[in-house]
């Protein structure tokens, strides 16, 4: 199995006030097709290794990789165009546009990738939608819908470029058991269905526990993956 997602010695700093060692020697990968999660107490450094996994935080020491691209030392422009063809962000807030339609926040990094007409885009977002079964509010304002249901919509958007991995930052942390559950089967199915692998920082053990690796964090380092 080829690695999506590779990360080498990633070691992290802030310098403010004073310098701390925030990401210690971080080396791990995640192959096609599998579901990993990560696990830690708060501030053992999953959150800040996530932004820098997906691109965000290029201010780093090491090395990423990405389907067995070194992206690394890449400038702003190609990592914003890498991030949008290639990785599925799904964060704790959907952060949709509330004024926009469901379709339209769905639509909206393909917008911005641009490869495609908007009548194509229109269209694979309305599959989205209805593979996880929310097709029906497309023309609902997203203002108007369930927490749960938010939280659907920006799974479909996260997926709309068919990303090579989705990543998550605690995507069930503001949902209850019962929409906790939904994404939890939505993400078993992407990966099952789809080939698509996930890596995804939760505070839950019972999410964790059924995903196919646990990375474990402690101050900054990975204790088990």
């Amino acid at each position: 199995m080829s690695l999506v997602l590779e990360a080498k010695n990633i070691n992290k700093h802030f310098h403010q006030p004073k310098d701390f060692h925030v990401l210690k020697n971080i080396s791990f990968g995640v192959k096609e097709g599998e579901f990993a999660s990560i696990m830690g107490k708060s501030g053992s450094g999953k959150s800040t290794l996530l932004y820098i996994l997906s691109t965000m935080d290029t201010d780093y020491d090491g090395e990423l990789y990405l389907n067995n691209e070194l992206v690394t030392g890449k400038s702003h422009q190609q990592l914003s165009r890498i991030r949008n063809e290639s990785i599925g962000f799904v964060f704790q807030f959907h952060y949709l546009l509330s004024e926009f339609s469901v379709v339209e926040n769905v639509m909206l990094p393909a917008k911005k990738l641009g490869k495609k007409s908007i009548a194509e885009i229109e269209h694979d977002a309305h599959q989205k939608l209805a593979m996880l079964h929310i097709e029906h509010l497309a023309h609902q304002k997203a203002s108007r819908i369930s927490g749960g249901e938010k939280q659907r919509v920006a799974i479909a958007r996260a997926l709309i470029n068919d990303p090579a991995i989705l990543m998550g930052d605690e995507p069930t942390g503001n949902l209850d058991s019962h929409n906790s559950e939904n994404v939890f089967t939505i993400f078993k199915r992407l990966k099952e269905e789809q080939g698509l692998s996930l890596l995804v920082v939760t505070h839950d053990e019972d999410f964790a526990k059924r995903t196919d690796r646990i990375i474990e964090m402690e101050d900054g380092a990975i204790v088990k993956h």
